[in-house]
């Protein structure tokens, strides 16, 4: 397993990847770790034993987001480096050139989606850290808000990496779809923001 030193180490590279999509999946994963910690506890606490079934099951949904996001890194990380590999392709004669752009535009694509991807599970970590500030524990609560901060980090920062890849796509339709799915996670998740009831939650 690769230790949190190594790919800091590999981030800070000259290296394309891991990159900013690649960061934006860990930190959303720890948003998740979180709220699985913040439930375990609370599951195992006799003093908020009436909410031991919903906090098992708030740590085991956000056990697999943590997985899922997991899975995102390794797929953005992929997903860029398909984009790379593209732009790496000779372009010495028309044909080539032609070869080329298609296959930037393709991976341009899926860069688009992999981020994409990342931003909806950011958002459905941000729902579960709602359900683990319900359980009630207050011992807790700086837990629940770091983790409530870094799922909507890990979202802004996801949308940025899916809005830089339409800045280079041509294909409108696809960006079209795309933003469309991107701005209707952004709107919810602004709406489980305004509602978050911790005092000095960020606006």
């Amino acid at each position: 397993m690769e230790t949190i030193e190594a790919y800091l180490a590999a981030l800070s590279s000259k290296d394309p990847t891991p990159g900013g999509g690649s960061a934006a999946t860990l930190v959303g994963a720890m948003a998740a770790a979180l709220v699985a910690m913040v439930a375990r506890i609370t599951a195992q606490n006799p003093v908020h034993a009436g909410r031991a079934d919903e906090a098992s099951n708030v740590a085991s949904e956000a056990d697999a987001l943590r997985e899922a996001l997991l899975a995102a890194r390794v797929a953005d990380e992929a997903a860029y480096g398909r984009v790379v590999a593209a732009m790496a392709l000779s372009r010495d004669s028309a044909a080539e050139k032609a070869v080329r752009r298609d296959a930037v535009q393709l991976a341009l694509a899926g860069a688009a989606a992999a981020p994409l991807r990342a931003a909806e599970l950011a958002l459905d970590t941000l729902r579960v850290a709602t359900r683990a500030e319900a359980l009630g524990n207050t011992h807790l609560q700086s837990d629940v808000d770091c983790a409530f901060v870094f799922a909507n980090a890990s979202l802004a920062a996801s949308a940025f990496n899916v809005r830089i890849n339409h800045a280079y796509l041509k294909d409108d339709a696809l960006i079209e779809s795309q933003e469309s799915a991107l701005g209707a996670i952004e709107r919810l998740a602004a709406v489980i923001t305004a509602k978050w009831s911790r005092p000095g939650a960020p606006p």
